[in-house]
């Protein structure tokens, strides 16, 4: 009873007008984000966050998180129409969701989409609505040992078991932790890597860096790949989208299997673009017509895009219950609660009841909001696919140019985060993640604190990380995800010999 009225405070809170209208424009502008191939969520969302700084922390926390969840809606517009994935786990929509429009199903296929979606992530809400209380329970049994414990887990989950080689992920990691030791040492009171400039006394500011990363590096990315846009048009009336309805229970198998699929690997670090890719495989393998699937199946658009959703909604759970992020988007939306004076973690859900319950609350009626705009407004976010992106670079440039010089008002800013920015476009070029160096930017700090502070309390003893169950068991997960690889590489060679 006592989550059933905290979730009605929280949609108190989500109806507030301000609160409703700030919904609305982030969703508008992340689906804008969504359709344009040099942008993304994790993108947008930094170099939007200046404009959340005179909000309140529960409306800031909404504009971000319904960017977020536009960006999800408006990736399925290109890969449909335009046969451009807007974001990465938009890619396997485009299997069969372009053969559609081909077709001349594009509504059929957008309607789809957008449905399968919003199941995805209501299904998710369901989830965090039910296990976020059972998190706060354990608040109270979390000391600096337990802390470090989980900023382990995150860090090893990221190396182990990430879709990324486990080498590049750790390279990228460690740059993180050294950009995350810049500055004053909060023990010693010692200047670190600073190498004289006074600018850098207080670090590397976490968004300036993201600003850079995400948003400079995609940029000059997209620049060089001199995309060009070539799509159907389409639009979506009232009988298509009452008949794509009709038709989408038949495929509720798929859907139920894409949701568990999707909260699964949004939960763990491993996001919605291997939840779309595991998702619509197993689809195509369990699936009467899989050997159709390619050629334009309404199932393979539904299984991908109720995974990628499912998985950018409950990547917020670990987020905000032990301040772990289970995504790219989710790390920078954590940069931006500490930047609030928000400490994410179990604490959290005791000490800012309201912040929490109206972010969830907003998690309902925010896709809701999203599935009316994106079903309402599709034929206008296609026609600004045909802008040039000639024109469309340089305002991005300017928009985060603009974002980076506000955080401090110092133009020392914009350059750093221009060489962010090649330090991204590099990375990517070089198929280097940049979600682990994102992490070991923003937990850096906070993980060097708790360690440093466990082992004054143990005397220096690594005991103190086993000492009892709950930190014994959580360091000893993080030992198992670290060396997963080698676990899954040991377990194969002894099945094969098994086998011969």
């Amino acid at each position: 009873m006592e989550e059933i009225s905290n979730l009605m405070h929280g949609f108190g809170v989500v109806i507030q007008p301000f609160n409703l209208l700030v919904m609305v424009i982030g969703i508008v502008l992340g689906v804008l984000i969504g359709v344009l191939p040099g942008l993304g969520g994790a993108n947008g969302v930094a170099i939007l966050l200046p404009l959340t700084f005179s909000m309140p922390p529960t409306s800031a926390i909404i504009m971000l998180s319904c960017i977020y969840w536009g960006a999800l809606f408006g990736g399925a517009i290109t890969s449909i129409l335009f046969n451009i994935p807007g974001e990465p786990w938009s890619v396997a929509t485009t299997f069969d969701g372009h053969p559609m429009a081909q077709q001349g199903r594009a509504g059929e296929a957008l309607t789809a989409a957008f449905t399968s979606s919003f199941v995805g992530a209501l299904f998710a809400v369901i989830v965090i609505t039910l296990v976020a209380p059972l998190v706060a329970k354990f608040a109270l049994q979390f000391g600096p040992a337990e802390k470090f414990s989980v900023f382990f887990l995150a860090f090893c989950s990221f190396v182990g078991m990430g879709k990324e080689p486990p080498f590049k992920t750790l390279v990228a990691m460690m740059m993180g932790f050294a950009l995350a030791a810049v500055g004053l040492d909060t023990v010693t009171g010692q200047l670190r890597l600073t190498f004289g400039f006074t600018e850098l006394l207080g670090g590397f500011d976490f968004l300036i860096a993201v600003i850079g990363l995400f948003g400079i590096g995609e940029i000059l990315l997209t620049m060089e790949e001199g995309l060009s846009f070539k799509g159907r048009a389409a639009g979506i009336n009232g009988k298509v989208v009452l008949q794509t309805w009709m038709e989408l229970p038949r495929y509720w198998a798929t859907s139920l299997r894409s949701c568990l699929i999707g909260c699964w690997m949004g939960i763990t670090p491993a996001g919605a673009t291997p939840a779309s890719f595991m998702s619509y495989g197993i689809a195509k393998r369990l699936s009467p017509k899989g050997r159709k699937f390619g050629t334009g199946k309404i199932e393979g658009v539904i299984a991908p895009e109720t995974a990628a959703h499912a998985a950018g909604t409950s990547a917020l759970l670990p987020m905000l219950s032990l301040g772990v992020p289970g995504s790219p988007t989710a790390a920078v939306l954590l940069g931006g609660l500490l930047i609030w004076g928000l400490q994410p973690g179990p604490l959290l859900f005791v000490e800012q009841t309201e912040f929490v319950w109206g972010l969830i609350a907003s998690m309902y009626v925010g896709n809701v909001v999203g599935l009316i705009v994106v079903l309402t407004m599709v034929p206008f976010f296609a026609a600004i696919l045909r802008i040039p992106f000639s024109i469309i670079a340089p305002i991005i440039l300017v928009v985060c140019a603009i974002g980076a010089y506000t955080v401090h008002n110092s133009a020392f800013d914009v350059v750093l985060m221009l060489v962010f920015g090649v330090i991204g476009y590099v990375m990517k070029k070089c198929n280097y993640p940049m979600a682990p160096m994102v992490l070991a930017i923003v937990l850096g700090d906070k993980a060097e604190e708790a360690f440093r502070q466990s082992l004054l309390g143990s005397g220096g003893s690594l005991g103190i990380f086993w000492s009892n169950g709950l930190v014994g068991s959580i360091m000893t997960i993080g030992l198992v995800a670290l060396l997963w690889p080698l676990i899954e590489r040991i377990w194969g060679g002894m099945r094969a010999r098994a086998a011969s």
